[in-house]
């Protein structure tokens, strides 16, 4: 049976007062383009510069990526935070 690769992840910006959750099929290829704003010139990401990855998990399904992704939307910024320190307390880039 073929594995296949999704990833819910976490965005923030240098300063760290912003938080964008987003979901993708290739993580090193997603920070590339959020890094570099391609094709998303007026994106949430360039405007407020989050580029920096803090928090990701792997799903074997794209329907639990987007599942999680919308339920982590849905969280407040401290519920997020505390998803975030779980396995990232420093906050390390």
């Amino acid at each position: 049976m073929r594995q296949y690769n999704f990833f819910t992840y976490i965005l923030t910006n240098y300063s760290k007062k912003v938080l964008y959750t987003g979901v993708t099929n290739d993580l090193n290829q997603r920070l590339y383009e959020h890094y570099f704003g391609i094709d998303q010139k007026e994106s949430f990401t360039s405007k407020y510069k989050c580029y920096y990855l803090v928090w990701f998990e792997r799903h074997q399904y794209i329907d639990h990526a987007i599942e999680r992704e919308k339920e982590i939307k849905g969280w407040t910024r401290d519920k997020k935070v505390k998803l975030i320190e779980e396995e990232n307390p420093n906050w390390n880039f």
